[in-house]
């Protein structure tokens, strides 16, 4: 008897892998070469909004470090390199009548022409949460659709013109944790939300779905701009990058936490994903949200509609969610549900890490990504982040630290999982990016979170030094890529199946 000698996990040979950052969590020079503030400069002077009091004035200076950085990418063996331009860098007050800060465009014109030089592909994100602070002052940001839409599309205008070399664009970077932890939960800039003993100002029940609408917009109207004025020229491609996290049963016997947890993806992901491929609200969203959920014109729908060259996928664990009877709670985001680590039996969804949020639990990466690509008609997906924090790794000696065993499992179970839905599920996967590069600013809990492949010395300069994960990516990569390409026969006894094109043939013999 002959098995299926289809592989379990195999990626094609242009597979594109590599590290994602992000500016305002690495660059520093926060007033370097005429930069504005942003939202974030603002927010961090705020006692208490930071867990150590920290900034990303300094991080990981990698404004003055460009060469350093792309010299490490090199030695990691990365393909690609996914990384956010500053707006208020670029146009430092940021609005569409502000002047151009010619030495921030300089600053990524050149980073790009060396890291093609270096032969690695730049992924460009136009905006990774760091609002002009002027444009938050001037009109209320976000909240005011028709000024942010028109100020950031003028924004991603000129940052086309000037970065013909980028061959892969994103808008917008995770809009969930801009509309949800900026506006609904208020632990993120600008820190607005009804949590009166948080947040001087906001609104928890309204505002995070204004600045989602203004965002989804804001993203059609530069893709219209992209492919009408530079997509012919450059032959370049642009899309969003949306989180979110798997979702598993509390009760696995219950059908209402079933169809929770599909409720939950909607609510975090098809808030955003529905519009871009359908152009509509999920209904879930319609029916528990009313007329707190904005509206879309013909003309918007029309616009958001196939706006997207490929699904940027940003994945890091999974939740046990349990289903609420009754009215949902005004203030709720997630769709009138628990989101839990531990089952109706006690059973974690996976281990404890240093962030409070993220349980490891690899297998639903795949179904995630099957998931999406069952809804989404199967298109083209990068994954634009995926990485873990590790529990007190930043207690830990330099030494303790690079020797991140932790990190080295997740990674390999987690791109296992990927090259699994692509070999199996037939999953249109092109790329991976590894959060992160390197230890940087995160975000609310400023330098006491590491996420890193790379070590960083901040009391001494900065220095980087790879940690043991930093090669147990490249390691696993080599494992799967170039195991997956166009194959659809039968090899003897034994079927290939043709949406799951396979190189390599393993034939198990039995009786």
């Amino acid at each position: 008897m002959v098995k299926d000698l289809a592989p379990k996990a195999a990626l094609p040979a242009d597979f594109l892998w590599g590290f994602a950052t992000a500016a305002y969590q690495i660059e520093g020079g926060a007033t370097a070469d005429g930069r504005g503030p942003s939202i974030w400069d603002t927010f961090c002077k705020i006692p208490g909004k930071i867990a150590d009091g920290s900034s990303g004035d300094v991080a990981c200076d990698s404004y003055n470090r460009t060469a350093q950085d792309i010299a490490l990418l090199k030695q990691l063996g990365a393909k690609a390199y996914r990384f956010s331009v500053s707006w208020s860098r670029v146009i430092p007050k940021g609005g569409r009548n502000d002047p151009v800060n010619q030495a921030g465009l300089n600053y990524y014109k050149k980073f790009v022409d060396d890291l093609t030089d270096a032969g690695i592909v730049p992924f460009v994100t136009l905006f990774h949460w760091d609002l002009p602070d002027e444009l938050d002052k001037r009109y209320g940001g976000f909240l005011n659709k028709d000024e942010f839409v028109a100020d950031f599309t003028n924004y991603a205008k000129v940052m086309f013109e000037a970065l013909p070399k980028v061959k892969h664009w994103i808008t917008f970077n995770e809009p969930f944790c801009s509309a949800v932890l900026g506006y609904n939960v208020g632990i993120f800039a600008p820190g607005r939300s009804s949590h009166r003993e948080r947040n001087e100002a906001g609104d928890s029940s309204t505002e995070p779905w204004i600045v989602g609408h203004s965002i989804l917009v804001a993203h059609a109207n530069a893709v219209k701009v992209y492919r009408d004025d530079f997509k012919p020229r450059d032959k370049g491609e642009i899309g969003i990058t949306l989180n979110g996290d798997w979702t598993e049963p509390w009760d696995p016997e219950s059908e209402a936490d079933r169809i929770a947890c599909d409720r939950k993806i909607e609510f975090a992901i098809c808030w955003f994903a529905d519009p871009v491929y359908f152009g509509h609200y999920p209904e879930s969203m319609v029916k528990q949200l009313g007329d707190r959920l904005p509206t879309f014109t013909a003309a918007e729908s029309e616009l958001l509609k196939g706006s997207n060259d490929f699904y940027g996928m940003n994945h890091y664990c999974a939740n046990y969610i349990r289903n609420h009877d009754g009215p949902a709670d005004p203030n709720d985001t997630s769709g009138n549900l628990d989101v839990l680590f531990e089952d109706k039996f006690g059973n974690s969804i996976g281990p404890v890490t240093q962030s409070p949020w993220l349980r490891p639990h690899a297998p639903g990466f795949r179904k995630l990504m099957k998931w999406l690509s069952d809804r989404y008609g199967r298109p083209k997906m990068y994954v634009t982040e995926n990485g873990t924090s590790i529990a007190g790794e930043n207690d830990l000696s330099m030494e303790g630290i690079l020797e991140d065993d932790f990190r080295c499992e997740y990674f390999r179970s987690y791109i296992t999982s990927m090259a699994e839905a692509v070999a199996e599920d037939g999953c249109d996967c092109r790329g991976y990016m590894a959060w992160s590069l390197m230890d940087n600013f995160e975000w609310a809990e400023g330098y006491e979170t590491r996420f890193g492949v790379t070590y960083v010395d901040y009391n001494n300069g900065q220095k980087r030094y790879p940690k043991k994960s930093a090669w147990e990516i490249k390691k696993t990569f080599d494992q799967y890529i170039g195991k997956l390409e166009k194959v659809s026969e039968v090899k003897g006894d034994v079927k290939v199946n043709p949406q799951v094109e396979v190189k390599e043939l393993v034939e198990v013999n039995g009786a």
